[in-house]
């Protein structure tokens, strides 16, 4: 890489700030089952090269990876979970009922249909169990370097798309009491109790499961206009308002603070308040929540 930018005078100015190379999980875990199993290659290196050079047979090429019928079986996964979203009816993917068509006659061509708002609803369960998994492997990583997010040698999966401005307080302990709001949350979402997001950490927890929804969608090629659409509107109608953004841009910083963000309603978002209910009617988990001496939410929030 380092000699490609030096060759090209378009790329003069570049500089690699990383560079890295990652396995792909699936893929990984069926190469290490078949180190031990029939497919196995040979001890002998004379009998592994006459393998992998023999001609490939006809059962071979049909065993093929298939592209198009995977994506067909991952959409029928998500269509199938999509009941599974039990706090959000299809108004909420941007599906109009029949009074809407009525009083909103110019909102008829932005409408989704009740098929893509469908394939989000159960793309974002199935996106759920990818990020949960995810973040189980970040907290191990965390844990078993020692080291926060800015620090970590090892790869990491999300943690690295927090703000980067506290990656130094991504320890292993945040990333324990973040994994476990991303389960309360999306718990909320299926068992049908989801009111509203209950603090920052929230806030930013859904802007991690949009993201892996969309990135699994893309991935198998299902994310159309209308599924993005419909993820669009799912966003929008959750949130309420995008304040967590702020957090991404330093030029911010302290907002929250200030007398601009005082007069705007603008919630407390410095890291300290991260998983502090916006006010008494949210729910965080007890293995999540503040301790005594963390700070205490003293806005009007609502």
């Amino acid at each position: 890489m380092g000699e490609l930018l030096e060759r090209s005078e378009l790329l003069a100015d570049w500089q690699i700030e990383r560079c890295e190379v990652e396995l792909h999980p699936e893929l990984a875990q069926e190469s290490l089952a078949a180190a031990d199993g029939p497919d196995a290659p040979p001890d002998d290196l004379a009998d592994r090269k006459a393998r992998l050079t023999e001609r490939p047979t006809a059962e071979d090429d049909s065993e093929g990876y298939d592209a198009e019928a995977k994506a067909e079986a991952v959409r029928g996964q998500m269509l199938a979970l999509a009941d599974e979203l039990r706090s959000f009816p299809p108004g909420m993917f941007g599906v109009l009922d029949d009074e809407d068509y009525k009083e909103e006659e110019d909102a008829i061509e932005f409408a989704v249909s009740p098929e893509d708002a469908k394939l989000a609803a159960g793309a974002l369960v199935y996106a759920t169990d990818i990020l949960v998994d995810e973040l189980f492997e970040d907290v191990q990583t965390l844990t078993e370097e020692d080291a926060t997010a800015a620090e970590c040698g090892g790869p990491l999966w999300h943690f690295e798309d927090l703000p980067e401005r506290y990656a130094l307080q991504y320890d292993a302990r945040f990333a324990r009491r973040f994994l476990v709001t991303v389960i309360a949350m999306t718990t909320r979402f299926t068992d049908g109790s989801f009111q509203q997001l209950s603090c920052v950490a929230e806030e930013l927890a859904l802007k991690l499961l949009l993201t892996e929804t969309n990135v699994t969608l893309e991935t198998f090629g299902l994310l159309d206009d209308g599924v993005s659409a419909s993820l669009d509107s799912f966003a929008d109608n959750v949130y309420e308002d995008m304040d967590h953004e702020w957090l991404y841009d330093n030029s911010m910083d302290g907002i929250d603070e200030s007398a601009v963000g005082e007069a705007l309603g603008v919630a407390p978002m410095a890291f300290k308040a991260w998983f502090t209910p916006f006010n008494e009617g949210r729910y965080v988990h007890p293995s999540a929540a503040d301790e005594p001496e963390g700070a205490a939410h003293t806005g009007d929030y609502a």
